[in-house]
C-alpha cells in the first residue's frame, strides 16, 4: 500500500503553491466566493487555479478534486474550515498560531481583509493614502510625502491627511478593537505596525530573492517553482485606478517587475527543456505587451526549438510590424539576431542569446 508520502508526491510536483492551497480549500468543501476570502484572491483567480489543477492531475470536475484532495492525503478527514467552525469549543488562536490577521494586496486593484473579511476602504484618494503606507511598510511616512505621493502638485492642505488616517484607523480595526493598532502615528509621521499586516507586494520581493538564491545554487527547477509563487501573487494591473504620482510610478516598477520575473521563470524553463509549457506562456506575455522585444525573442526561440520555425518568423515579422505602426522605430539587436539565428538553424546561438545574460 502506498504511503501518505507517496501519494503526495504528484500533487507537490505538479501542482504550485497556490494550485495545491486551491486544492486543499475544495477538499474541504469550501465555495470559490470562501476560497477568495480566505486565500485573499478574486474569484476569477480562484477558478482559474481550479481549472488548471484539473488539468495537471487529470480531474473530470470538482467532485473528482474533492477526492482526489482526501485520497492524495492532502485533506485529512475530520480536519478543515468546515469541521472546525462546527466545533463547540475551540481553542482560541494565537497570534503565534495565526500571524499578521492583516492583508493588504496592491498587486491589482488595492484590496484588505481581516481575519478574512474583506474591507471598505473608502473612496480612491483614502485608499491611496493606505497604498502609500503600505508600499512603505517598516518606515514612517510624513505628510508631505503623503500629499506628494497621492495629490502631487494639486495638495488640498495637510488636514486631510490625519482625517483620511482616522477613517482607515477606524475601518483596519485589529480583533483586539483598538484603532491604532495597525497604524502609528509619531512626530515624524505615520506607518503600519510591523508584524500585524501582511502586504503582498513584500511577500512578492521576498520571493525575488529566494529567486536569486536559487540561480545563485544552480537549481532552476526551484526557482521556476519560486517564479510561479510570485507570478501568482498578482491579481491583475498593480495598484489599479488608484490616483497620484506615486501609483503611477509604482504601477510601471511592478508591471516591470512582474515581466522580469516571468521572463526568468520561461528562460529556466527553456533550459530545462520545457517548451511546450514555456510556448504557451510566451503567447500570453507576448499578448499582453506586443512591444517588448526580449519577449517576442524569447517566444521566436521557444517555437524554434519545439520545430515551428516558421510561426517563430511569423512572430518577428508581427513584432516588426507593431514597432513600426506603434513606435516609428525597427527591430533591436536582440530581435534581429534571433531571426538570422532561425534562419541559420544555429541551435547553439538561439542556447546562448539570452535576456538574463
Amino acid at each position: 500500500m502506498p504511503t501518505t508520502a507517496t501519494t503526495c508526491r504528484p500533487i507537490a510536483t505538479a501542482l504550485g503553491h497556490q494550485e495545491r492551497e486551491v486544492l486543499h480549500a475544495v477538499g474541504c468543501g469550501l465555495r470559490d466566493d470562501e476560497i477568495a476570502a480566505a486565500l485573499a484572491l478574486s474569484e476569477d483567480a480562484v477558478a482559474g487555479h481550479l481549472a488548471r489543477v484539473l488539468v495537471k492531475l487529470g480531474l473530470r470536475d470538482r467532485a473528482a478534486a474533492i477526492v482526489h484532495a482526501f485520497d492524495s492525503g492532502l485533506v485529512v478527514p475530520g480536519s478543515g474550515p468546515r469541521t472546525q467552525a462546527a466545533n463547540p469549543a475551540p481553542r482560541a488562536p494565537t497570534r503565534a498560531d495565526t500571524g499578521p490577521t492583516m492583508r493588504i494586496s496592491l498587486l491589482g486593484p488595492l484590496q484588505a481583509w481581516q481575519d478574512g473579511r474583506p474591507l471598505r476602504l473608502g473612496h480612491l484618494r483614502q485608499q491611496a493614502v493606505l497604498a502609500a503606507l503600505a508600499l512603505c511598510a517598516g518606515r514612517t511616512v510624513g505628510q508631505q510625502e503623503l500629499l506628494d505621493g497621492v495629490w502631487g502638485t494639486d495638495s488640498p492642505g495637510t488636514n486631510v491627511v490625519p482625517v483620511y488616517i482616522y477613517r482607515l484607523r477606524k475601518t483596519l480595526r485589529t480583533g483586539d478593537g483598538r484603532p491604532d493598532a495597525v497604524i502609528e502615528h509619531d512626530r515624524c509621521g505615520y506607518r503600519l505596525v510591523s508584524g500585524r499586516v501582511d502586504v503582498d507586494v513584500s511577500r512578492m520581493e521576498k520571493l525575488v530573492t529566494d529567486i536569486a538564491a536559487a540561480d545563485r545554487a544552480g537549481d532552476p527547477a526551484e526557482a521556476v517553482r519560486l517564479c510561479s509563487q510570485a507570478l501568482d501573487l498578482f491579481r491583475g494591473e498593480p495598484l489599479a485606478g488608484l490616483p497620484g504620482p506615486l501609483a503611477e510610478l509604482e504601477r510601471l516598477r511592478l508591471n516591470e517587475r512582474r515581466i522580469t520575473i516571468a521572463q526568468r521563470k520561461l528562460e529556466w524553463q527553456l533550459r530545462l527543456g520545457q517548451h511546450s509549457e514555456a510556448v504557451a506562456e510566451l503567447f500570453a506575455l507576448s499578448a499582453a505587451h506586443p512591444l517588448h522585444e526580449p519577449v517576442a525573442a524569447m517566444l521566436m526561440r521557444a517555437l524554434y526549438r519545439s520545430g515551428r520555425r516558421a510561426d517563430a518568423l511569423t512572430v518577428f515579422d508581427r513584432a516588426r510590424r507593431r514597432l513600426a505602426e506603434e513606435l516609428g522605430v525597427p527591430p533591436g539587436w536582440l530581435l534581429q539576431r534571433t531571426r538570422q539565428l532561425v534562419l541559420r538553424g544555429d541551435e547553439a546561438g538561439l542556447a546562448i542569446i539570452t535576456p538574463l545574460g
